[in-house]
C-alpha cells in the first residue's frame, strides 16, 4: 500500500511554472554568481513587492544555509542570538549556528513566539564581558509549531530591538504560509520596515530549492557577498535560483501556492476538531499539531506519512501534519475519513 505524505512541504519537486521557465531558458548564456539577468529581475520584483528599492536581495540554497550565513555576518565572535527554544536554529540545524562560534540564548515559550519581555529578560541577564553579548533576535513566521505573528506583535519586538540595540532577523522558511494565514495581518512591506534582515522561503513553497535573503538595514549590506562566498553559498549557477523566484514573483503564484497549503491544513484541522480532537497549538498555517491517541497514530501511519511530534501524556501524542502547495484535496478528505473509520472500529481515549 502506498503511503501519502503529510511529513513536510517539500516532498514534491517544483511547481510546473518553474520547471517550464528553467527549460525555456536552459541554453541562454549568462554570467555567474547571482549577477545574471534572472537574479537581477527576480530581485527587482521582490523589492517592488517590499515597496523598498533600497533593500538588498541575495539568493541561497536552503534555510539552514541562509540562517548560518546571515547570523554569522550579523555578529561579532562574542555575540549571541536570542531565539525561542523551539526555533529551527536551536533544534533542527545540527548546531550550524554554534559551529560559527555563536551561542543561542533560548527562551521557553508556549507558542513558539518571542515577545519584548522575554527579549529584555535575556539581555538583562547578560551583564558583562564574562558572558556572551546578545546581539540578534531570531523569529520565524510561521514558527516551528505553526503559529504566526500579528503586525502589532512584530512591531513591539522591532521597537524593543531598536531601543536595546539588537538586530531583528526573521526566518521565512514558511513565509508564504505565514503571510497568507487568516490569523496574520503582516505584509512584505511590513517586514521590510520592521526587520533588519529576513528571508523569503522558496524550498517549502513550490521552488525546487532556494531562499531569497533580504537585507533591509543599509549598514548590513556592505560586503555580504563575501560572507556568501566564504560559506559556500555563492552559486556559480546562481541563475537557477533567480529563475525560480522570477517564476514565483512575476504574479501572485508565490502567495497562491501558500494559500492552497493553508486552506487544506485548515480543512484537516476542521475535520479533526469536529471529531473532538484538540491541538498542541491553535491551527494557523500549513502545519497543524493534533493531539491523538497513540494507537490511532500507529494505525494512521500505516497509510500516511507524518511525524509524531511530542508526547502529551501517557496515552496521547501530538502529531505534525503538513500540507504543501501540491497537496491533493482528496487525500485530505481521505485522511479525515480514515480517522473516523478507525474511531468507529475501536474505542480510543479522546484527547
Amino acid at each position: 500500500m502506498s503511503v501519502y505524505q503529510f511529513l513536510n512541504d517539500y516532498s514534491e519537486g517544483a511547481h510546473p511554472a518553474i520547471l517550464e521557465l528553467l527549460a525555456q531558458t536552459n541554453l541562454d548564456q549568462e554570467i555567474g554568481y547571482g549577477e545574471d539577468r534572472f537574479c537581477l529581475e527576480a530581485a527587482s520584483l521582490i523589492k517592488a513587492r517590499l515597496e523598498n528599492p533600497q533593500s538588498a536581495v541575495h539568493f541561497a540554497s536552503g534555510g539552514t544555509q541562509a540562517n548560518q550565513v546571515t547570523l554569522a555576518a550579523l555578529m561579532k565572535p562574542y555575540e549571541s542570538v536570542i531565539a525561542a527554544q523551539t526555533a529551527h536554529i536551536s533544534v533542527h540545524e545540527a548546531g550550524a549556528i554554534e559551529a560559527t562560534g555563536h551561542k543561542i540564548n533560548t527562551v521557553e515559550t508556549l507558542d513558539g513566539k518571542l515577545d519584548p519581555e522575554k527579549i529584555q529578560r535575556v539581555v538583562a541577564e547578560h551583564t558583562d564581558e564574562h558572558m556572551v553579548k546578545p546581539r540578534v533576535v531570531f523569529v520565524s513566521h510561521s514558527t516551528e509549531v505553526g503559529t504566526v505573528y500579528r503586525r502589532g506583535e512584530l512591531e513591539a519586538i522591532a521597537e524593543t530591538c531598536r531601543e536595546i540595540g539588537l538586530y531583528l532577523y526573521l526566518d521565512g522558511a514558511r513565509l508564504g504560509c505565514g503571510l497568507t494565514s487568516p490569523q496574520s495581518d503582516l505584509t512584505l512591506p511590513d517586514l521590510a520596515r520592521l526587520t533588519d534582515v529576513f528571508y523569503i522561503g522558496g524550498t517549502k513553497n513550490g521552488a525546487m530549492l532556494g531562499e531569497a535573503i533580504v537585507i533591509n538595514n543599509p549598514a548590513l549590506q556592505t560586503d555580504f557577498r563575501y560572507h556568501l562566498k566564504q560559506r559556500g553559498a555563492l552559486f556559480a549557477k546562481g541563475r537557477l535560483l533567480g529563475i525560480q523566484f522570477l517564476a514565483l514573483f512575476r504574479d501572485d503564484l508565490y502567495f497562491d501556492l501558500a494559500r492552497h497549503a493553508n486552506r487544506l491544513a485548515a480543512k484537516l484541522a476542521e475535520g479533526l476538531a469536529e471529531q473532538g480532537f484538540r491541538f498542541l497549538t491553535a491551527p494557523a498555517s500549513n502545519q497543524i499539531f493534533p493531539i491523538l491517541p497513540d494507537p490511532l497514530i500507529a494505525e494512521l501511519q500505516e497509510q500516511y506519512g507524518f511525524y509524531t511530534w511530542a508526547r502529551v501524556d501517557a496515552e496521547h501524542s501530538a502529531a505534525r501534519l503538513v500540507t504543501s502547495w501540491a497537496t491533493q484535496e482528496a487525500k485530505v478528505d481521505e485522511f479525515v475519513e480514515a480517522v473516523k473509520m478507525f474511531g468507529a472500529n475501536k474505542v480510543y481515549p479522546q484527547s
